[in-house]
């Protein structure tokens, strides 16, 4: 371990800001508050030290903490980070210290709220750092519990009931993660046959030489259940529902971070340590992907709830990340992990802004707006970035991940690849009418009583919004740091040697 366990600090700030908060009284709305927001702060600041203090030239897992846990398992309390989980890491502190902001006019059962939410954060984050398959599931699993509580405690929507929404994204959730639970445990079986040891280490499990037919099973069960998680066709549906039923909070970390652990998982877990699995099954990912990005994309056309069609989208999306996994080079899987960073600032700050808009208004249909620039110009020019990055306008940080991810894509699945671009198509056309639709033309009266974002509200959109810029004006900024982590994984894969049929 490091002289500094930066990385456990991070993770765990915000552990010690929940205990804070459930210690207050819960009548100090304020102090409750201020003790989430400094707890998230802190640990955005130590994420960003750290990627600056990351050495690229070295590359690799740094800042490497490990400490033996239960021996006759082989597993090890071991966090680490490289190139792939570190702008995740950044991600999840950004949107998570947003998120505070977001819910900053929340004023029911607020010590709870806060509470979850901060532990909440702590699971994504315990997933993206983690080198142990074992504590990444204990993370994965963490997540399930205060996001279902957030939901059908502090939920809202119109179309289903939050009590709905909240179940039906946990049974999913859970479904998803039993097929991943039964991939792991046969990983970890396999492995100590092999090895002659019991080990729950990524890296050394990555050391083994599996059997073909071995690979192919346990690949398919870990994209099924890191699948499930990315909102996979036709596995998606608990997704858009789970968006409009969640608090605006638990929507921006739900689409922001939470469904990047199975981009995540399916590379750093699934790829790393399966790659003939991986080769074997990523056709049919990339085929199942074109019903993300096109069948989802059409479904936006026809929504008129704000949060269903970012749900919508979100999903399309994420058939952006699947063909850049399935495409199996360093062009693609760079594109992919940039894309669910990109995706990840853009949707919260879409969220971000339907949550304040809904707040005020008490709706979210797009046919009861109109002209919300005249009133609201920083909440427009909010939703005019975040529209803008969704259909992958140069100079915004989804445009490099698309772009990458085509050009990487296209030489391994041209058809299909030449089929999902016209989701950008699409994409543009419902971003575009509905933009036009709630900011633009006449002034509406009957509006004229909502305020434009001010003080806190204003934290998400220039937080968000200063990560759309940097990322897309600047891609090596995080491009550099993926580039690196791609780049070794695939070396490795190409160095070892696969062993027999089973």
């Amino acid at each position: 371990m490091s002289s500094l366990p930066i990385l456990s600090l991070t993770l765990f700030i915000p552990i010690l800001g929940a205990i804070v908060i459930m210690c207050m009284p819960a009548d100090r709305h304020k102090p409750i508050k201020y003790v989430a927001a400094i707890s998230t702060l802190l640990s955005l600041l130590l994420s960003l030290w750290t990627m600056i203090n990351y050495n690229l030239t070295i590359g690799g897992m740094q800042f490497v903490e490990r400490i033996p846990w239960i021996a006759d398992l082989g597993v090890n309390y071991a966090l680490g980070v490289d190139g792939i989980s570190l702008p995740l890491l950044l991600l999840t502190n950004l949107i998570g210290f947003s998120a505070v902001y977001a819910s900053w006019h929340t004023a029911v059962r607020v010590k709870e709220y806060f509470a979850l939410l901060l532990i909440l954060i702590t699971g994504v984050m315990g997933t993206f750092i983690t080198t142990d398959l074992f504590i990444f599931f204990l993370f994965y699993e963490v997540v399930v519990i205060p996001i279902y509580l957030l939901v059908i405690m502090f939920g809202s929507s119109k179309r289903v009931t939050k009590e709905y929404a909240g179940m039906k994204l946990t049974i999913y959730l859970l479904i998803g993660s039993a097929f991943l639970l039964v991939g792991l445990i046969a990983l970890f079986i396999k492995a100590q046959g092999i090895l002659g040891f019991p080990s729950m280490d990524i890296a050394t499990l990555a050391q083994v030489n599996y059997p073909v037919g071995f690979q192919i099973f346990a690949y398919a069960l870990m994209a099924f259940g890191f699948g499930t998680l990315l909102s996979m066709f036709p596995f998606h549906a608990w997704s858009p529902d789970g968006y409009a039923g969640a608090p605006t909070a638990v929507s921006m970390i739900h689409a922001g971070v939470l469904k990047k652990i199975g981009g995540y998982g399916l590379i750093r877990i699934g790829l790393f340590i399966l790659p003939v699995g991986a080769k074997v099954i990523a056709p049919i990912i990339a085929v199942l992907a074109i019903g993300n990005v096109v069948y989802a994309a059409f479904i936006c056309l026809s929504q008129k709830d704000l949060k269903y069609i970012v749900g919508y989208s979100s999903v399309s999306h994420m058939g952006y990340v699947l063909i850049g996994i399935a495409a199996l080079n360093v062009i693609s899987i760079n594109g992919a992990v940039m894309m669910m960073f990109a995706h990840g600032v853009m949707a919260a700050l879409f969220f971000a802004m339907i949550g304040n808009l809904y707040e005020k208004s008490h709706t979210r249909n797009i046919s009861d707006f109109g002209g919300l620039a005249h009133q609201m110009p920083r909440l427009a020019f909010g939703f005019m970035l975040a529209g803008l990055v969704s259909l992958g306008l140069p100079g915004t940080v989804n445009f490099i991940g698309e772009f990458t991810i085509f050009v990487g894509a296209f030489g391994v699945y041209r058809v299909i690849s030449i089929i999902a671009i016209t989701g950008i198509i699409l994409t543009a056309l419902y971003i575009l009418r509905t933009l036009g639709d709630i900011l633009f033309g006449p002034r509406l009266e009957k509006w004229d009583h909502l305020q434009d974002l001010k003080g806190p509200e204003m934290v998400p959109l220039v937080v968000l919004g200063s990560a759309i810029l940097i990322g897309g004006i600047l891609p090596f900024t995080v491009m550099d740091f993926i580039n690196s982590g791609v780049g070794q994984l695939l070396s490795h894969i190409a160095s070892i040697q696969i062993g027999g049929i089973f």
